[in-house]
């Protein structure tokens, strides 16, 4: 086959004959963009093939050949079309004359001119059919008489046969659709009629998309059939050519199988490493790789070690079999208390930090010291000096509970309630006694996270597990992202998870078939993170995530009180719907004590079971003392 146009290749082209192997002849590049424009090849060298698998329609442009317009018609358009003319034009009346009689056609042939003609009796309009009758001597000049259908009359016209124009014999036939239209070959060129459009004659010059594999392109290439190339067909001698189509990973995830796959690497993402294992230095150009599937469960716990200079950061999938046991957890917040309640789970603290708010912020409060037990209920709202602040319910415990058992039912009555703002910054650690194991898939479903854990048994499908070597783990977060389980190819029964999303290899299908494993597949449950991929995936917004409050601005130094402490007092308390609400005491206005003369020490250790009375209510140093002895070891009380 000849080097052809690809315009009047796909014009030409029958779609029942595809795919097409084509050859670029001549090469075409679009200064200004070096792959593609709208989504559309530009840019093709000489040499290239291109396996054509789809052609389809995009418009089609409608120009008036009298006057140059143009306009664009949609693929769908249901006007019908007949050819107006022959396949040839004329430039002399002399030309026509002579093709007419060749032809054996009889005369009279109707005809039309694209430009206008002007004669002394009348200037004749482009497009306007006129009837060739003879051919005559007029006035010493060898004629043509034609007749001119007017309106209400007919005019005799004698047009010289050397009358120059670009003549078309008319011609009529069956109307045909558009898509008729444009694939007749007979009518390829020919100027056609068209009633619901407004000019007379016109010609169709269609525009094609096709569509078309390449050499390591990844997705299918379109290429618009108006790009100024020339391009030889080839089918018949490349049979045995094959199209190396590049794949991504993500794209091997979204295509759902078959399983497993046998692939090989062309390129790694560029850029730091996001798992500090030995197999990801093995993933390099070349490599071949088995992919047998989606990884599940589909969840993975973020963890960071505690107690290290250095922390380490670790993912740990969902199906690690390891024993876990619970770790008191620690809140640097009250807003973090109130996010670690759960429905249905008490929630009971220690204070580890001494704090005292001015009571011009928040009328009630009652300052907080070292050793403090308290109970979280649940979220609520009280009127400030300057607008309501959310604040934290919680009941303060006594301090002897837990020490004679006869003493619990009367913990109850020493349970004081108060009030801390959410954006309280104190130090919290949980009161807890849980000497249970747990599989992380049990642990992530009856406690929220974060949570603290220590690791006292390894998973055993993991012999390499290093979670058990720390003193405690922080499990951050469970995060939902798909992972493939992969394998290199040397090694087909140790298994990785590669998550497409973060590490988007890019590989190609191989010949082959997979290794086999000898036994069932050994998954790595634990992969350690690099430091720049935890912070990475620290930062990924979390949905109906809210931010914590923010503290309220503080009083100006030197602005006068507009009202006294004494006089203040809560005006309302709005206590949320909890799942179980307790029966809440009223709200006390303690405060600290102005004056500590003829008051006993208040570092002073109480005899044992004394307890404060209701008409003389116990000193917060005296708590304070208690509780660092009971709950803080090792701790003396200053002189």
């Amino acid at each position: 086959m000849e080097p052809t146009s690809l315009q009047d290749f796909v014009c030409a082209l029958d779609p029942a004959s595809l795919p097409r192997v084509l050859k670029v002849c001549s090469g075409v590049y679009f200064q200004g963009s070096v792959y593609e424009i709208s989504g559309n090849e530009c840019c093709l060298s000489t040499g290239d093939l291109m396996k054509v698998t789809q052609v389809q329609l995009q418009k089609v442009v409608c120009k008036n050949p009298g006057t140059g317009q143009t306009m664009e018609l949609n693929p769908n358009f249901q006007g019908l079309f007949s050819p107006l003319t022959g396949p040839q034009s004329y430039g002399t009346l002399e030309e026509l004359i002579s093709a007419t009689i060749q032809s054996s056609k009889q005369l009279p042939v109707w005809f039309m001119s694209t430009h206008r003609i002007d004669t002394k009796a009348r200037v004749v309009p482009q497009e306007q059919p006129l009837m060739l009758e003879a051919v005559e001597m007029y006035l010493g000049t060898c004629s043509a008489r034609c007749v001119l259908g007017m309106e209400a009359q007919t005019v005799t016209l004698r047009l010289p046969l050397s009358q120059k124009g670009t003549f078309w014999v008319l011609e009529t036939g069956a109307p045909r659709t558009l898509p008729q239209a444009l694939r007749d070959p007979a009518l390829k060129g020919l100027l056609l009629t068209c009633p619901t459009l407004p000019w007379r004659s016109l010609i169709l010059k269609p525009e094609y998309e096709v569509q078309a594999i390449m050499h390591m392109r990844r997705t299918i290439v379109k290429i618009p059939s108006t790009l100024e190339v020339d391009v030889e067909d080839v089918t018949a001698s490349s049979q045995h050519v094959d199209f190396i189509q590049p794949l991504l990973l993500s794209e091997v995830l979204a295509r759902g199988g078959p399983y497993p796959l046998t692939t090989e690497i062309l390129e790694v993402p560029v850029g730091p490493a996001i798992f500090l294992s030995s197999w990801m230095g093995s993933l390099h150009k070349g490599q071949r790789l088995c992919i047998y599937g989606l990884a599940s469960p589909p969840w993975r716990v973020m963890a960071s070690t505690k107690g290290r200079k250095v922390p380490r950061y670790f993912m740990v999938s969902g199906a690690y079999e390891g024993k876990l046991r619970r770790r008191p957890r620690e809140f640097p917040t009250a807003y973090d208390l109130l996010d670690a309640l759960q429905p249905g789970q008490p929630l009971r603290v220690v204070t580890t930090k001494d704090y005292e708010v001015e009571e011009m912020e928040i009328p009630g409060f009652i300052s907080l010291a070292v050793g403090d037990r308290l109970e979280v209920l649940g979220p609520g709202q009280a009127h400030g000096v300057h607008s309501d602040i959310d604040i934290l319910l919680c009941h303060r415990l006594s301090d002897l509970a837990g020490e004679e058992e006869e003493e619990c039912e009367e913990e109850a009555e020493d349970r004081e309630p108060i009030m801390l703002p959410l954006y309280y910054a104190g130090s919290f650690v949980e009161e807890m006694n849980d000497g249970r194991r747990y599989r992380l898939a049990d642990l992530t479903v009856q406690f929220s996270l974060p949570c603290e854990v220590k690791v006292v048994a390894k998973d055993s499908s993991h012999p390499a597990d290093p979670l058990p070597s720390f003193s405690g783990l922080r499990l951050e977060e469970r995060i939902m992202e798909p992972f493939l389980v992969v394998s290199l190819d040397s090694e087909p029964g140790m298994c990785f998870e590669i998550p497409p999303q973060w590490f988007d290899l890019t590989v190609v299908e191989a010949e082959g078939q997979p290794g086999q494993p000898g036994g069932p597949l050994r998954i790595a449950t634990v992969e350690e993170l690099s430091d720049a991929f935890y912070y990475h995936l620290r930062k990924l917004p979390v949905e109906n995530q809210t931010p914590p409050p923010r503290p309220p601005k503080r009083q100006a130094f030197g602005e006068p009180k507009k009202q006294s402490c004494k006089e203040r007092s809560i005006q309302s308390s709005q206590v949320s719907e909890l799942q179980q609400p307790p029966v809440l005491p009223r709200l006390k206005m303690n405060t600290l004590p102005k004056d500590t003369k003829n008051k006993p020490d208040i570092y002073s250790k109480p005899t044992k079971g004394s307890k404060p009375t209701k008409s003389h209510p116990r000193e917060p140093g005296e708590k304070c003392v208690l509780r660092r002895e009971r709950n803080l070891p090792g701790t003396q009380a200053p002189h």
